[in-house]
């Protein structure tokens, strides 16, 4: 399997996915534990995949994406943004939005 063909597996078989530096217990940079704490404020699941882990991984959900930074989010195989976008959106209420209309589920216990 390619690293294309699993970012694509992994955004399109998990509701919510974080592709960020370290992982949702230990994020390994600002940005990763900034969208850590919105996700897990919201009361949202997510699978979180530690890019320091693979330098194919990291490269590839750039070229994925078209998008030069991580943390990187997805919600029902739709990219959403990365940490600033995310933030911004979660004070606005537009995240929480989002969610509800995909039909995710909050408040869930992870």
């Amino acid at each position: 399997m390619s690293i294309e063909q699993f970012i694509d597996n992994e955004v399109k078989s998990n509701d919510v996915v974080l592709f960020m530096k370290g992982t949702p217990q230990f994020p390994q940079c600002g940005f990763s534990g900034q969208v850590v704490q919105i996700l897990d404020h919201v009361g949202v699941g997510y699978k979180g995949l530690n890019v320091l882990e693979s330098a194919d991984l990291r490269n590839g959900i750039k070229t994925y994406s078209n998008w030069p930074t991580i943390p990187q989010l997805y919600v029902k195989g739709e990219f959403v943004g990365g940490c600033d976008i995310i933030r911004e959106m979660f004070q606005a209420g537009e995240l929480q939005q989002l969610l509800a209309d995909k039909g995710v589920t909050v408040n869930a216990v992870a």
